[in-house]
């Protein structure tokens, strides 16, 4: 019989955390935010809202709009830049008994070489993790995660450029999210994690104008859950390195399914916003399963799935 409190730290790749629970980047801002709210030092990972090497205003608004089952959301990629993070945020993370994980985005593959280099040797930063949901300024405006060889050429500069482990998060907007996965791999990631949001509308019947004044967004929350869990699953399957579920994860229900089907660990974003304390629910929720089903260790739960 397990004891009563099984050991539920995860690694990935050189990255060990002290349980699978982290919180996914754009939805926790800084991690201060939530600082009066829970003890952020029970966490596995803080990722940070998504760094540009400026600072960046957003779109205006409306830019959230709520959805059955969901949010639709088309922020921008606001935040205060690369360089603010550093002198404002990073000191008062540093103070936290957690791993930090940067996110970065990029508009051209020189921005991520740019950002990653700036990170190489940051006291503080455990770890980079790479949004390829960005359209590349070279190519026309394509997402350079739609198409498996620029993927590819982000990862492998941004790896080339630091010394930090780097997760490269994929896009769901594609045809086929394991050729993206094994082409991000062979270019030296050292995790993935998936997926990122789906892109979506939503129009006001009475005006007859979209919702969002960017017309399209991300969308997230519980409605993408089953898409989210089929990719987990299909990459977990192809893949050698470790992977991240992300998507539709409100409680810790939703995140054993993500653990079962292959995740070594999972991100929880849209549940932030209905519930601060989502995190620490899981977190406790996992913990309880495992000891009802006898696992002293969350590598026995860990890519579980039965098939007949």
């Amino acid at each position: 019989m397990s004891s009563s409190t099984p050991n539920l730290r995860v690694k990935l790749g050189i990255l060990e955390l002290k349980n699978p629970v982290m919180t996914a980047s754009g939805t926790f801002g800084y991690g201060r935010e939530y600082d009066s709210l829970m003890d952020l030092n029970l966490l596995g990972a803080i990722i940070v809202k998504g760094l540009s090497l400026k600072p960046k205003e957003g779109n205006p608004p409306p830019r959230i709009v709520e959805t059955p089952c969901g949010m639709l959301n088309a922020i921008g990629l606001a935040n205060i830049g690369l360089e603010a993070f550093m002198e404002e945020e990073l000191p008062w993370l540093m103070n936290l008994d957690t791993e930090v994980i940067v996110n970065i985005y990029g508009h051209s593959i020189e921005e991520y070489a740019e950002l990653s280099a700036a990170l190489k040797g940051v006291d503080g930063v455990s770890a980079i993790e790479v949004n390829i949901s960005c359209p590349n300024v070279d190519c026309g405006g394509m997402v350079f995660g739609t198409d498996p060889d620029v993927s590819a050429r982000v990862t492998e500069k941004v790896v080339e450029n630091t010394d930090k482990p780097v997760i490269v998060k994929l896009s769901p907007n594609v045809t086929d999210i394991r050729l993206v996965a094994k082409a991000v791999e062979g270019a030296g990631a050292d995790a993935l994690s998936l997926i990122n949001t789906l892109t979506g509308m939503a129009i006001d019947i009475e005006t007859q104008t979209p919702k969002l004044n960017n017309i399209s967004g991300g969308l997230s929350g519980p409605a993408i859950k089953p898409v989210a869990l089929h990719k987990v699953y299909q990459v977990a399957s192809t893949v050698d390195i470790p992977v991240i579920g992300v998507g539709g994860i409100m409680d810790y229900r939703d995140a054993l399914e993500f653990l079962i089907a292959g995740a070594r660990a999972i991100q929880v974003g849209t549940a932030n916003f209905v519930n601060p304390r989502a995190t620490m629910d899981i977190i406790e929720g996992i913990g309880k399963y495992c000891v009802e089903r006898g696992m002293d260790d969350i590598s026995e739960l860990i890519g579980s799935l039965k098939i007949a």
